[in-house]
């Protein structure tokens, strides 16, 4: 996935899908991310959360939130935007795989 950023709380952070983000998700919610339903918001901003914890870590920048404070301080809009992304990513993925 390419490198994006959220705003959060009025900052920018880095966000992207890593191996930490999934194994992030699956230690706090005991769950695969392949199992990610679109109808629970929870997961959903939980997996967020990981992806821009794990990008935050990886890249070396400061992020302390918690994940009810992220909560609390997320837009419906970052939210979506993440996810509109990642399905953009997908669909490239898959015509690059087909074109093989």
């Amino acid at each position: 996935m390419k490198k994006t950023k959220i705003k959060v709380g009025g900052k920018e952070y880095p966000c992207r899908v890593t191996m930490g983000a999934m194994v992030r998700f699956k230690n706090e919610s005991g769950k695969d991310v392949s199992t990610l339903e679109k109808t629970n918001i929870s997961e959903l901003v939980l997996f967020v959360y990981c992806c821009v914890k794990s990008a935050c870590n990886a890249d070396k920048v400061a992020f302390d939130y918690d994940f009810e404070t992220f909560a609390d301080l997320m837009e419906p809009d970052a939210a979506n935007s993440f996810y509109e992304d990642m399905g953009g990513e997908e669909k490239k993925t898959a015509a690059q795989a087909e074109k093989k």
